[in-house]
């Protein structure tokens, strides 16, 4: 068992079995140990993995987004979706690609660490950020950064 917040807690969320009130507390405590600059961290641990800080994932920002939508959280999940949407246009503006994970708080950008090297073009990099810009770039407003986006809304 891990005493540690990981990212993880959001899952019940996600699949709305949580209670209002075991929703309302992960919230805050996802709002205080997790939110930061680039999104959402995996866990605060630093210890090199992939799995582990400084890393965000797509996945977990999308789990975060929606799961926090379902109890009402819609400001906290904008924020993340938000930063993470800038945190993918910053590197992609710098790099010209999508990466598998991001550096979410520290020095943003592609991510590292575990036992293989950063990987370009992940699949659920691309689908995530769609599926965030979709929700947060208004219909019929074309939204190339996420300033544009920002100044639509």
């Amino acid at each position: 068992m891990r005493t540690q917040l990981t990212a993880a807690a959001l899952f019940p969320l996600y699949m709305q079995v949580a209670s209002d009130d075991q929703a309302t507390k992960t919230a805050a405590a996802v709002e205080k140990q997790l939110v930061k600059a680039g999104g959402l961290v995996t866990t605060n641990v630093h210890n090199g993995q992939q799995w582990d800080a400084p890393n965000g994932w797509a996945p977990l920002q999308w789990v975060a987004v929606e799961g926090l939508n379902h109890y009402g959280k819609q400001t906290l999940a904008k924020e993340i979706g938000m930063r993470f949407l800038d945190n993918v246009q910053a590197t992609y503006d710098r790099e010209h690609k999508l990466v598998e994970k991001y550096v979410v708080e520290g020095n943003l950008g592609g991510g590292g660490g575990g036992e293989y090297p950063l990987q370009d073009g992940f699949g659920w990099t691309n689908g995530v950020t769609l599926k965030l810009m979709d929700m947060y770039c208004p219909k019929g407003v074309t939204c190339n950064n996420v300033n544009d986006m920002k100044k639509s809304q």
